[in-house]
């Protein structure tokens, strides 16, 4: 006799159905949950990962200082003379020479004569090898932030301007067009002309238009008071920018130290002719300076060295002259770009008017006729305040000349 099939309620089957759909759904929510619970330990892990390197990095430098803290302080020395066998001959700062032996860390090529290193307290063993160290004055005449100034904000010297930057800019820029010429590039420049009439201001646009390292100094910063001072000023001032080249040293008013040679009678002047030599052989000299760029400016080139002028030194003498009528129309719109100008405004006619004015007079100008447009209150400038400017500026100089020759009256 055969079994009879088992009968199920469809109740009860609905009920496991149900019973277990949601048994299913309530394990995947929890899978969810537990693997939301996973990404967030891992990520505390992660966490924990990186502080627990950070600390580890906190760690090993605060045992680095700890063990600079514990180590012997060191000797400073200079190499006065290289023996055989990494033996050395180093003059202590105390005093006192020694011959000692190098560290096998140091390279041999750097031990040179005149060369600063630190020396073991205990053994004398040199330990490392200092870098040049140069008078803080050096680092105050390094240009940091280029001026704002351009070849743009200059009128009346385009000439100049090309001249400046063929013997300037394009060597820098571009040397190998020398070397398929088969010429060497110039080594310096010297822009000489009456005062106000923008040698200075080229150099500063030298200094925006090239990248190299920039060092001005004023030649009256380079006479010292004691013996040798100025020329170990200009050595160091040499030096420093071959390190750093391409490099370009402007000295303005170089008739401070550059005047004639005569037979000195003064300790004075004895000294100002010792810095002079030293700039002449750094200049011209018997070691080459490199990519070392030379820029001097004087309004008096009639009472220069004439060893500083001889080519070699200065290849390329730019006179910036007095403007011309042309050229001061070209300074006066530079200088009248940003004003509020009427329309009765002929800067032709201002131009005519300022014969024998230089750059600075018609910047002085430009400006009063702004300040006489202020003291009336107006929003422009009319061509009368520009005839005031000229007539005030005019006075202006008089007045100067009759007080100096007054005062060279009673002298």
């Amino acid at each position: 006799m055969a079994d009879k099939p088992v009968e199920i309620d469809p109740e009860k089957e609905q009920d496991v159905t149900k019973y277990l759909l949601d048994r299913i759904s309530g394990l995947e929510t929890r899978n969810l949950e537990l693997r939301e619970e996973i990404r967030q330990l891992e990520s505390e892990k992660r966490f924990i990962d990186n502080q627990k390197l950070r600390y580890e990095r906190e760690i090993r430098k605060l045992k680095g200082e700890v063990d600079k803290l514990r180590s012997p302080p060191l000797i400073i020395g200079t190499i006065s003379d290289v023996a055989t066998d990494n033996r050395v001959i180093v003059q202590s700062s105390a005093g006192p020479r020694f011959m000692v032996r190098a560290s096998g860390f140091i390279d041999a090529k750097d031990l040179k004569p005149g060369v600063r290193c630190t020396l073991n307290q205990q053994s004398l063993t040199i330990v490392d090898i200092l870098p040049a160290s140069f008078d803080s004055q050096i680092y105050g005449m390094e240009v940091e932030d280029p001026p704002v100034e351009s070849y743009v904000d200059i009128g009346g010297l385009e000439i100049q301007i090309n001249e400046i930057r063929e013997a300037i800019e394009l060597p820098l820029k571009r040397p190998e067009i020398f070397e398929k010429i088969g010429i060497s590039p110039p080594k310096g420049v010297l822009l000489y002309g009456p005062p106000g009439t923008g040698k200075t201001l080229l150099a500063r646009a030298v200094a925006h238009e090239t990248n190299a390292k920039f060092l001005r100094v004023v030649g009256s910063e380079l006479v010292q008071k004691y013996i040798g001072e100025g020329a170990r000023l200009v050595r160091e001032l040499f030096e420093h920018a071959k390190m750093n080249a391409p490099s370009i040293i402007f000295i303005d008013e170089i008739d401070a130290i550059g005047a004639h040679r005569t037979e000195s009678i003064t300790s004075g002047d004895r000294e100002v002719q010792r810095t002079l030599m030293q700039l002449l052989a750094d200049l011209d000299g018997f070691d080459n300076r490199g990519d070392v760029k030379i820029i001097g400016a004087t309004n008096r080139i009639d009472i220069l060295d004439p060893a500083l002028l001889r080519p070699g030194r200065f290849d390329r003498m730019i006179e910036i002259p007095l403007p011309d009528i042309e050229g001061r129309l070209a300074i006066l719109k530079i200088h009248t770009k940003r004003m509020n100008l009427q329309k009765n405004v002929d800067l032709s006619e201002v131009a005519a008017l300022t014969e024998g004015k230089n750059g600075s007079d018609l910047r002085a100008i430009c400006t009063e006729a702004g300040m006489f447009a202020i003291r009336t209150e107006k929003e422009d400038v009319d061509m009368n305040d520009f005839i005031k400017a000229i007539d005030k500026i005019r006075h202006d100089v008089k007045q100067g000349l009759a007080d100096l020759s007054d005062g060279a009256m009673f002298a």
